[in-house]
């Protein structure tokens, strides 16, 4: 997404690339309308949002990417910086709170994360995985049995 928006921004400038992507691109059209609020009621009436991709986050941080987000449900606390979610996935909560995101997620398609839990730093959500409990730094979730793998940085 930000080398989209660096493409765009050489080739039509900064007004036309962003009548570009909120024309063409309704993943980018989303987050920027969430990102908006409340005004971005006035341009809803010229591009509509992506009816199957929801956004009901209290915090979302800088460099958030959506890929192909058709039938994606994001209903998290909070979502640090440099997450990218692919298409149908849902996060959510549960009556006891909804889970933290933090920083440098990749969550692959089909992946569902819900309940009061944490997603550590530079994690990995394997495409059709489970997550319903805390998962610590440096792991990826592999689908299946949804068991947490831990790797070791060169620091530790």
């Amino acid at each position: 997404m930000k080398r989209a928006l660096a493409d765009m921004e050489k080739n039509y400038g900064t007004y036309f690339g962003l009548l570009y992507l909120l024309s063409l691109c309704k993943e980018f059209r989303n987050l920027f309308y969430y990102r908006t609020r409340p005004f971005s009621f006035l341009l809803q009436f010229i591009c509509r949002e992506q009816s199957s991709l929801f956004i009901q986050t209290k915090s979302i941080g800088e460099g958030f990417t959506i890929t192909h987000g058709f039938a994606t449900a994001i209903g998290a606390e909070a979502i640090g910086k440099n997450c990218t979610v692919y298409q149908q996935v849902t996060i959510g909560g549960t009556d006891d709170g909804a889970p933290v995101l933090k920083d440098n997620i990749k969550v692959y398609a089909g992946a569902v994360i819900f309940g009061k839990i944490t997603i550590g730093n530079n994690v990995t959500i394997g495409a059709n995985a489970t997550v319903y409990m805390n998962v610590p730094d440096n792991s990826s979730v592999l689908p299946g049995t949804s068991k947490v793998f831990r790797w070791k940085s060169k620091k530790e």
